[in-house]
């Protein structure tokens, strides 16, 4: 009997570590067993780290022979398909984007392009489909991503540090500027944030010249900060611009015309209502009129119009409207 217990005990000891061989064979091929660092420092090796970890990049793309992805492009060397690991591929890719887009780029650019705008350039026989990495639920940091640039920018290509993180260039400074308002949103998207504006907004707000006069000018919105932009749209009444005041005119028999004061001449006012519409009034017609500090022109209703994502995505778009450098 205990001759065939112990013969029990140790097979099951040998299914149990065949089980633990299999997992650990298969972790290791997928390159999902590496473990993110609370934090990462901006190098290829934290590159690596966030690739292999919390970026998640190895459930779409594969190094050469290093994991079994092929959803997206393999990042390294690998056959006919890919004679040029990542590094020494971006070259060839900034060309290409330098003569489209009549910008030129570098292969840090193009790198950080495909980072901040992974649908600027989709590879010929792959989908657009690649997840917004700055965006929840992968939720990268700015200083994760230059880890991942860098990581890649070391796959075959001339690393250059100081292009990544401390002297970007024109166009990698503004992809990190979009990242950075991405992140601030609480992971918005601002290319999206901005059909969420000119669907919404810009019929009543000028932004860089152009809209309605209805609501205060936007640009260089972002200079005011996040709360303040945040509150403004969740809760329009609660900080009102001066001269952006709403009014409430009571003529003779009563009636309430609402809106902003656009226009106050000797013997007439013109109330600009929420709809656009201008409203003249005879000032020997007007019984009452007062500021009604409980209420703002622009609706307090937007926000429940909105999806969460469509905020996100607005406040990430606001948040890039950075004021002009004013003239020395």
């Amino acid at each position: 009997m205990a001759a065939t217990l112990a013969r029990l005990f140790a097979f099951l000891l040998i299914v149990l570590g065949t089980y633990l061989w299999i997992g650990y064979s298969i972790t290791e091929l997928t390159g999902g067993g590496q473990r993110t660092s609370a934090a990462v420092d901006v190098s290829p090796e934290g590159g690596e780290t966030i690739y292999w970890g919390k970026g998640r990049c190895f459930t779409c793309h594969s190094v050469g022979g290093q994991g079994s992805a092929v959803r997206g492009p393999n990042h390294g060397q690998f056959g006919e398909k890919f004679p040029l690991a990542m590094g020494a591929r971006a070259e060839e890719r900034a060309k290409e984007r330098s003569e489209k887009e009549g910008t030129e780029f570098t292969a840090v650019d193009y790198l950080v392009e495909s980072l901040a705008s992974p649908g600027a350039y989709v590879v010929k026989g792959y989908k657009n489909e690649m997840a917004v990495v700055y965006a929840p639920p992968i939720s990268l940091s700015l200083t994760e991503i230059k880890a991942v640039a860098a990581y890649l920018m070391s796959l075959g290509g001339d690393l250059d540090m100081e292009a990544i993180d401390t002297a970007p260039g024109e166009l990698t400074e503004a992809f990190y500027a979009k990242i950075s308002a991405a992140a601030a949103a609480g992971g918005g998207d601002p290319g999206e944030g901005a059909i969420v504006y000119e669907d919404n907004c810009s019929e009543c707000h000028i932004l860089n010249g152009e809209g309605g006069e209805i609501g205060p000018e936007l640009s260089g919105i972002a200079g005011k900060g996040l709360k303040f932009i945040s509150e403004a749209i969740l809760q329009p009444a609660k900080a009102l611009t001066k001269g952006f005041e709403t009014y409430v005119a009571v003529n003779q028999e009563g009636r309430q015309t609402i809106g902003l004061k656009t226009r106050d001449e000797a013997g007439e006012i013109d109330i600009t209502t929420a709809t656009g519409d201008v409203v003249t009034l005879e000032k020997a017609d007007i019984k009452e009129i007062r500021i009604d500090d409980t209420k703002s022109v622009m609706p307090d209703d937007l926000s429940e119009a909105m999806t969460v994502k469509d905020y996100q995505d607005i406040l990430s778009y606001l948040m890039l409207q950075k004021p002009k450098p004013e003239a020395q």
